[in-house]
């Protein structure tokens, strides 16, 4: 399957995929839902040129302020999920300057964790999620991004996933696709949901939207915020 613009989202072409589940966590008038059409479409345009200032301004991050951060990421991400023994966690390929997790997936692995990778079956489909590790056959999937190749399948315990930008409130503002939204919005059991990105990522607000599903904890190089 390929994609020839990363950007080309859900939004943009107006379809709607995620029911609204778990909203009954968040107050309508505290996150700012709104059922005018112009509204939605206004905050749709809004949120495509802010992805695209958001991963520039994260790609012109200095390569070595990059890595240092992500090892601050990683320290917290330590103290969050301190017992991974056991656990099936979701983390993520590192894409467009993103912070790069493989060193801890590796240690999350070396103390007993199941480490998974999420892999886009379809367009307006859940994603599924199948193990890796390091030196385990990789094959490219969409936008080139690796996928596992040959890993079993399994539901994730902990959704460690890709920030472009978050808010106060702990939403994430993603690529546009709505592939978490979608697949946190159909898994029986709710995993642990933690967004990873970069202190310069935060903003005001994403406006969220009734299929917005929020973090339960957000983590940047200062620290862990929760829900």
């Amino acid at each position: 399957m390929t994609k020839s613009d990363p950007y080309e989202s859900d939004e943009e072409i107006r379809e709607y995929a995620s029911p609204a589940c778990m909203l009954h966590e968040v107050d309508p008038a505290y996150s700012g839902i709104s059922p005018d059409e112009s509204r939605i479409s206004d905050i749709f345009a809004w949120r495509k040129i802010q992805r695209q200032r958001l991963i520039d301004d994260r790609k012109a991050l200095p390569f070595a302020e990059r890595e240092d951060h992500t090892r601050s990421i990683a320290d917290h991400l330590d103290q969050v999920v301190a017992d991974v023994n056991g656990k099936h966690i979701s983390l993520f390929w590192p894409f467009l300057g993103e912070p790069d997790l493989r060193g801890w997936m590796a240690t999350a692995t070396a103390r007993g964790a199941d480490c998974l990778l999420p892999v886009v079956t379809a367009k307006a489909a859940p994603l599924i999620f199948r193990s890796w590790k390091i030196g385990k056959r990789l094959e490219r999937g969409v936008w080139n991004i690796p996928v596992p190749a040959e890993g079993q399948e399994a539901v994730p315990d902990i959704v460690i996933a890709p920030l472009v930008g978050f808010d106060p409130r702990c939403f994430r503002l993603g690529y546009g696709g709505g592939f978490f939204d979608r697949t946190l919005a159909t898994l029986e059991h709710k995993p642990l949901v933690i967004g990873v990105g970069f202190e310069s990522q935060r903003i005001d607000t994403i406006h969220p939207l009734a299929h917005d599903i929020p973090m339960d904890v957000i983590i940047t190089q200062t620290g862990p915020r929760h829900r």
